[in-house]
């Protein structure tokens, strides 16, 4: 196990918050998380309580106009109007959590961006956050305010530098534009394809502007990538680009909706993909800010953000469950065995499709980013 200390941002406050029961956004998967890991009798962390995010500290991003409507609509009165801020739709429902919801989560990111400040702590995990589709004065895709920006925008207030990794299955199109001009946040996302999937955008041309240009990478996933395609090109760009960056801190965007049984997404992955991965990171000792993000499988994501969060925390996973679990296999998301699921593979047509579009969005990353680092 790993000497560094580790924190969970949570409380039971956050468990009053939900959103509207027909939505597929469940706030409850934090509790959940919490109740598989104490289960499994791990104390290798400990649970500090979030603050609501002040005023100040959220127009940090958000419009003080846009802060209004959040509040006026979470209140209970809503408009016509208020759709030009993306409410109201099914992505984005208006509730009477909304706003207190959102603060408290994006509370709890800063919280966690000033614990890694202060030393206190060397890895720090809020699942209540990950709400990367917020701009400054719209809501997108079930989020509202912006946790992540908020977080980055914490750490470099303090005059760090930040290295951004989103890992969700949609892109974090409300991250991009808020550091798309700004080199003390390099921004990486991996994620399904804008061909296939909301919000329609992050690819390999997107690589920043101004200042910021060759700080904004995407890497395009086709539908159907699997567990093997992932574990291989991800160690071809992200440690070459954070061993050349140098960051005093690695913000985390943990959205498990990559999984193959998730309902909203197409990919074909299991929660081993993350799980082989991270280690990539924490082997840089950098200490690490991981938020929650997408997922629309409760159950899975739930087990998968304890797997990932144990392997950021050198805590020993299972990792064969093949023999003496005495578990049985009913899917990728009903292993009843540990927290790893029964790995998957795509057939091998599709797997050479998915393997050659790769291939290509590595080369043009490779073209048109790293000789900006010295890579």
């Amino acid at each position: 196990m790993s000497s560094f200390k580790a924190a969970v941002l949570h409380s039971p406050e956050i468990e009053t918050f939900h959103y509207p029961a027909d939505c597929p956004f469940k706030t409850e998967r934090a509790a959940a998380m919490l109740a598989i890991l104490a289960s499994n009798g791990n104390s290798f962390f400990t649970v500090e309580p979030p603050r609501n995010a002040t005023r100040n500290e959220l127009l940090q991003f958000h419009s003080d106009e846009y802060l209004h409507i959040l509040e006026r609509v979470s209140g209970g009165s809503f408009t016509s109007d208020d759709l030009f801020y993306g409410l109201g739709t099914n992505d984005t429902p208006v509730f009477a959590d909304l706003f207190p919801y959102s603060r408290l989560a994006c509370g709890a990111s800063i919280t966690a961006a000033e614990l890694l400040l202060s030393g206190e702590y060397h890895y720090c995990f809020n699942p209540s956050g990950g709400y990367h589709h917020a701009y400054a004065d719209k809501a997108g895709g079930f989020c509202y305010l912006n946790d992540v920006v908020l977080a980055c925008r914490t750490l470099v207030n303090a005059g760090k530098r930040v290295f951004c990794l989103d890992l969700d299955a949609h892109h974090g199109n409300g991250t991009q534009s808020a550091f798309y001009d700004n080199p003390r946040v390099f921004t990486v996302s991996l994620h399904e394809s804008g061909k296939t999937l909301f919000p329609w955008a992050g690819f390999e041309s997107e690589i920043g502007e101004g200042e910021g240009k060759g700080f904004n990478v995407n890497i395009s996933l086709p539908a159907g990538t699997d567990d093997d395609a992932y574990t291989r090109i991800f160690p071809q760009v992200v440690p070459p680009l954070i061993e050349a960056y140098k960051p005093d801190f690695i913000v985390l965007e943990n959205g498990m909706d990559i999984l193959s049984v998730d309902p909203l997404t197409h990919l074909s992955m299991t929660n081993n993909a993350i799980a082989d991965v991270l280690p990539l990171l924490t082997v840089t000792g950098i200490p690490i800010l991981m938020v929650g993000g997408g997922g629309y499988n409760a159950d899975a994501v739930a087990r998968g953000w304890a797997l990932s969060w144990q392997t950021v925390c050198g805590v020993s996973t299972d990792t064969d469950l093949t023999i003496g679990m005495g578990g049985m296999f009913l899917g990728n998301a009903e292993w009843h065995g540990g927290l790893r699921d029964m790995r998957s593979y795509a057939h091998t047509d599709e797997k050479q499709v998915i393997d050659e579009q790769l291939n290509r969005s590595i080369a043009m990353i490779r073209e048109t980013v790293f000789p900006l680092h010295g890579i």
